[in-house]
């Protein structure tokens, strides 16, 4: 969980009120009145003082780190694995408060390019919804030669008035760009496309170039901001969110009409075989519950398939073991309690 939902998980276990803890702190020379910390623990607010953090976790008698790690612009800590995106797989990520820091953004390839389409989303409700679970559905048909992603995510409110979540996916490789200063490539306008109903299709008209949003599920899309391979864009909930609600939002990528995974995009690399070797998903935000599955169709299937972590985008990767891969042509890793950093699966063609 991140900051409001850690503290106020910590505040419940120990037994204490909100009045017991603020005459602690007030014995260590530190005043917090009543009402902070209730914004605190309901994610209307955030500390500014680390040390009062620390001493919150000496009363609240939780590990050193519990609260102090959930600040803004925390390191990740998954272990570390090597390349990043852009070996011919699909990448995705959910954006929020920490994402605005250089460590969020050094999930990805590019920073400043992911930076630049974020900030043209809304994402002031990001850093108050908990992460409850991801479920990634990520299918290669080599007969169609194409690929599709189903993406099932579950939030919890931490705070009122939470209307969209923002969710970012590389969809191709990255395209780095020595122009970029952090306001986009140089010359470059608005990037991608925008649209909140259907489009030859599928939702957005074809925003990510060669990828749409196929399909919405408990939701409906908002913004879509998309270029060189990056891909990021609003889903906005079926009600506005009070403190402690939840929500499901489910939907789908894939190649535009008419389109089929191949060189420059994902799935399908040149020449007609297989290049896509890895699925991977960015975490900026803690995550209870994470399961991805992958689903090998037309028969095909890869010698060996591996989890993965890693720190950001450019730090090494480290296997967690190899994946069975059943009768039903898929793989799957589930991972519980992800804090931030890159979690994926790989696989080796014979």
């Amino acid at each position: 969980m991140e900051f409001a939902g850690a503290l106020r998980q910590a505040i419940q276990a120990s037994g204490l009120t909100l009045e017991r803890i603020r005459h602690r702190l007030g014995q260590r020379g530190l005043t917090v009145s009543v009402a902070t910390l209730s914004y605190w623990q309901r994610g209307r607010s955030r500390p500014r003082s680390r040390a009062v953090v620390t001493t919150l976790e000496e009363i609240l008698q939780v590990p050193a780190g519990t609260l102090t790690e959930l600040l803004d612009d925390p390191t990740p800590t998954a272990p570390p694995v090597r390349g990043g995106p852009g070996r011919g797989g699909l990448a995705a990520g959910t954006a929020g408060a920490g994402d605005r820091g250089r460590a969020a953004g050094d999930l990805w390839p590019d920073p400043d390019r992911y930076a630049f389409l974020v900030a043209q989303l809304d994402r002031s409700g990001d850093h108050r919804l908990e992460r409850l679970g991801i479920h990634d559905v990520y299918r290669l048909d080599d007969v169609r030669r194409t690929w599709t992603l189903s993406v099932r995510t579950v939030l919890r409110a931490a705070g009122d008035d939470i209307d969209r979540v923002v969710c970012v996916h590389q969809t191709g490789p990255a395209k780095i760009d020595s122009g970029v200063d952090g306001q986009g490539p140089a010359g470059a306008s608005a990037a991608g496309s925008e649209s909140g109903g259907l489009s030859g299709g599928g939702l957005g008209g074809g925003a990510g170039g060669d990828v749409e949003l196929t399909g919405v599920r408990y939701c409906r899309p908002g913004r879509i901001r998309a270029e060189d391979g990056l891909m990021a864009f609003e889903l906005v909930f079926d009600r506005v969110l009070a403190a402690g609600d939840t929500a499901v939002v489910e939907y789908e990528l894939g190649p535009a009409d008419g389109a089929q995974a191949g060189a420059g995009t994902v799935g399908i690399g040149g020449g007609g075989g297989w290049s896509a070797d890895g699925y991977e998903r960015r975490f900026s935000h803690p995550v209870h519950d994470y399961v991805a599955i992958i689903q090998f169709e037309g028969g095909r299937l890869p010698a060996r398939c591996y989890g993965f972590t890693a720190d950001t985008s450019g730090a090494p990767r480290r296997r967690l073991g190899e994946l069975w891969i059943g009768t039903s042509g898929s793989a799957n890793l589930a991972v519980g309690n992800v804090r931030r950093g890159i979690v994926g699966i790989e696989w080796e063609w014979h």
